[in-house]
């Protein structure tokens, strides 16, 4: 089976379905364990020179590619950093949670510099409406100035859903985000965060979102996010910052010098706040109440939640 990952859920009562799922996780396994030795092939490499690279057991390899181990995410990424592909690669494309696109990729690479502008030109006409939409809100800034807040009351106003980036990546990867950076670094985390994106847009006609704080100086991501929402910034002052991570119950700014501590988030304030300006609008929370926040927000960014405006959308896709 594979750990960490609830893919089939159990349903009470249905003895002959949760047998049903069991083949189904067997199926996938197999799969998984096939694309594997598949790759391995196709790099040359014997299961003993991946033992090596990986650090996997070569025992623990061949019931892997025998689709007999019990397969976590964990080593399924260690294996694929190893044969220099994703770990998406080994996943059953009916199982992604994002969808392929190396076909439509591998057919521009075969095309022409005429046949690309021709290529172009058409998918603009025909789904250039359905790209520009946009998709709801996004806020992005750094932690502290009220994204969260002011994120699930804006949402709660319109009926729509208020989701947390952060969530859908650690959904994506199986696993809490400091995991994910403790296991693949920043590599890892920044690969899951633009296709959690891709998910989130998606997986939802309209919606409330919120970023972290350094998504900004991921140019891809950024400019997908750019794309896809009405964006905000939502600032404060460094000295708001601190006050509130620290009234949320975070003392680790506070473990150390405190002064090194806000001149470090000057700093990444400084370096960051050429990209946040690309928002199309700047909320500052320095001061205020939510409730004010809240109806400047509206008045700022909040269209493309209106039902107006969701039922143009609906009717351009």
């Amino acid at each position: 089976m594979i750990k960490g990952v609830s893919t089939f859920p159990r349903k009470d009562g249905a003895g002959a379905s949760i047998a049903g799922d069991a083949d189904r996780l067997a199926e996938i396994t197999s799969e998984i364990g096939l694309r594997v030795r598949r790759t391995r092939q196709k790099r040359g490499l014997t299961r003993k020179q991946l033992a090596a690279r990986s650090g996997i057991s070569l025992r623990y390899l061949a019931q892997l590619e025998g689709g007999n181990a019990n397969v976590s995410v964990a080593v399924l990424w260690r294996v694929a950093e190893s044969l220099g592909v994703g770990l998406v690669e080994f996943i059953p494309q009916t199982h992604r949670l994002v969808p392929r696109t190396e076909p439509l990729e591998h057919l521009v690479q075969r095309l022409s510099p005429r046949e690309r502008q021709w290529a172009y030109e058409l998918l603009l006409r025909n789904l250039g409406a359905v790209a520009d939409r946009k998709r709801g809100v996004a806020l992005v800034g750094l932690r502290g100035a009220g994204k969260s807040t002011l994120g699930e009351r804006l949402a709660k106003k319109y009926n729509v859903p208020f989701v947390r980036l952060g969530d859908a990546i650690a959904e994506l990867g199986s696993m809490e985000i400091g995991e994910l950076f403790s296991l693949g670094g920043q590599t890892l985390y920044r690969r899951l965060e633009h296709q959690a994106l891709q998910h989130v847009i998606l997986g939802h006609d309209v919606m409330v979102l919120e970023v972290g704080g350094s998504l900004v100086m991921q140019e891809m991501t950024h400019d997908l996010l750019l794309r896809s929402f009405r964006t905000v910034w939502v600032r404060a002052s460094a000295e708001e910052h601190m006050q509130r991570v620290l009234q949320q119950g975070d003392l680790r700014p506070m473990a150390g010098n405190a002064e090194a501590a806000m001149g470090d988030l000057r700093a990444i304030l400084d370096q960051r706040e050429p990209r946040y300006r690309l928002s199309d609008h700047v909320l500052d929370t320095s001061g205020r109440d939510v409730e004010s926040c809240l109806r400047e927000l509206v008045r700022l960014g909040a269209e493309p939640l209106s039902p107006t405006s969701r039922g143009q959308g609906a009717a351009a896709g």
